[in-house]
């Protein structure tokens, strides 16, 4: 199943498809209206599995999503919290050790944009970058769990995210905190789909991006220092993990950062994808 949100930003409707019929057969697409208004917290404790059990009966109607935009696959999460430096290439690229603590930071939920959108190159920028990034969606609330062996049962899905930043902001005025470049608005592109965490393995994911064509980042989770599963019971011995709730796992090397490739211009178009999860274009303007 690919849980999605389709319409215009702010007017999205819930749909999921499926594609369990088998080869020869079309993936369909059913509204997801008659069991939740979206694809938010409150639906994601135990949504999946009911429409799992509601397309398996018949009760969920068919719908015709081509030619739609295709918004952030959930609705405003309560929080996007992001690990830094957690790829091995990454960090040495970056000209870092690989940490021994995971890096955590913030971005704030108004960030979030649909995998298409226009992105922008905030006011005052002269190094945007991109990151594309493994996002796991909490399925249940997270605080406090034994061991990472808990963590599965917390975790609603997955989905590709794109981190984008901007570097000066994020290092050089940024007092030590890096929130300051990672805050513009749309900075945070999810989905085109959430697929649910059982359809998913994450532990050698492929992860590729492109800017105008030509490639970029060329990895896989493989390469992640700390698993997703350390990540979740980590993150819940500080915070309150809610339903909704987006962690953005890092990104691998490949980045404009490093100084092997030019910054984001407008006018540039920058592609990323998760293996198994989707991919998203973003054609960059000027704010």
């Amino acid at each position: 199943m690919r849980f999605m949100r389709v319409g215009a930003p702010g007017a999205e409707r819930p749909v999921v498809t499926d594609d369990t019929a088998g080869a020869g057969h079309d993936e369909r697409s059913f509204d997801l209206r008659p069991l939740t208004a979206d694809v938010d917290g409150a639906f994601l404790a135990d949504g999946l599995a009911r429409t799992r059990a509601a397309i398996d009966a018949g009760e969920l109607p068919e719908t015709d999503i081509s030619g739609e935009r295709v918004g952030s696959p959930v609705a405003r999460p309560s929080a996007i919290v992001c690990i830094g430096m957690n790829y091995a290439a990454h960090a040495a690229e970056s000209g870092a050790q690989p940490p021994a603590q995971p890096v955590v930071f913030l971005k704030t939920p108004n960030t979030m944009a649909g995998p298409d959108d226009v992105a922008y190159i905030p006011r005052g920028s002269s190094r945007t970058d991109w990151e594309v990034e493994l996002g796991v969606v909490i399925g249940r609330r997270a605080s406090y769990l034994s061991g990472p062996e808990e963590s599965r049962d917390h975790i609603a899905g997955y989905l590709t995210a794109n981190d984008l930043s901007e570097r000066a902001f994020q290092l050089d005025v940024s007092g030590g905190q890096w929130s300051k470049g990672k805050c513009a608005p749309g900075f945070s592109p999810l989905g085109p789909w959430l697929v649910p965490a059982d359809e998913v393995d994450t532990s050698n994911l492929r992860l590729r991006s492109w800017v105008n064509g030509e490639p970029r980042q060329d990895s896989t989770t493989a390469d992640m220092i700390f698993d997703v599963d350390f990540i979740v019971h980590h993150l819940s011995q500080y915070m309150a993990l809610e339903p909704g709730d987006v962690i953005m796992t890092g990104t691998p090397q490949g980045v404009a950062l490093a100084g092997k490739y030019p910054y984001l211009s407008a006018g540039d178009v920058v592609e990323i994808e998760v293996e198994g999860l989707g991919r998203q274009r973003q054609v960059f303007e000027q704010a």
